[in-house]
């Protein structure tokens, strides 16, 4: 019996949990606001500022008007939450909201899942299936067959007496159709 959710891989920050929640979302950006003009404009009044970035289009390269910066004291942070929504940064006003959290995927909250929230950003370019339950005799190549019918494979990865298993898809919406599809069904004793 498969057991499917989206592979949450940590980036590497150690306690990568209060990171998220040191962030804070930065929106109506002008279009010539860069990640240092950003860092700039709140560094100047908490120097605990550790980052800031601009979110662009991957296509066009332009800015998608909003950003997020990152603190290292959480009191600054909420200081920065109240006092800079409405500041002036370039030719406008800013609109300041707590960054979401990038850990809870898959449950997208319905209003905003068109790139307002940093989560379904993050989310949305998330291609690899976990796959729990997995029967011992279980090969690469059975899950590469089970799942290929709903797109093309970038790997599969079984560890090692683990009983689950990794499959990544080289399209997003291959892997949403399959984790729909395939979630709860069996595989090795078809």
């Amino acid at each position: 019996m498969f057991r499917l959710n989206w592979a949450t891989f940590s980036t590497g920050d150690k306690g990568s949990d209060n990171v998220t929640d040191l962030s804070i979302f930065v929106g109506d950006l002008a279009a010539d606001v860069t990640d240092s003009v950003l860092h700039e404009t709140f560094a100047s009044s908490y120097p605990s500022v550790k980052a800031a970035k601009v979110v662009y289009d991957a296509n066009t390269g332009r800015s998608k008007g909003y950003g997020f910066v990152r603190f290292g004291d959480e009191n600054e942070r909420s200081q920065a939450m109240t006092q800079m929504n409405g500041v002036y940064c370039s030719s406008r006003p800013m609109r300041i909201g707590a960054a979401t959290p990038r850990k809870s995927s898959g449950h997208q909250q319905g209003g905003q899942s068109n790139g307002t929230s940093s989560q379904s950003e993050a989310d949305s370019t998330n291609t690899t299936i976990f796959v729990g339950g997995l029967d011992p005799n279980v090969s690469d190549e059975d899950l590469r067959q089970t799942f290929s019918q709903y797109g093309e494979i970038a790997s599969v990865k079984i560890p090692v007496g683990k009983g689950c298993g990794f499959v990544q898809f080289a399209n997003r919406n291959n892997a949403e159709e399959a984790l729909q599809k395939l979630n709860g069904t069996m595989i090795g004793k078809q």
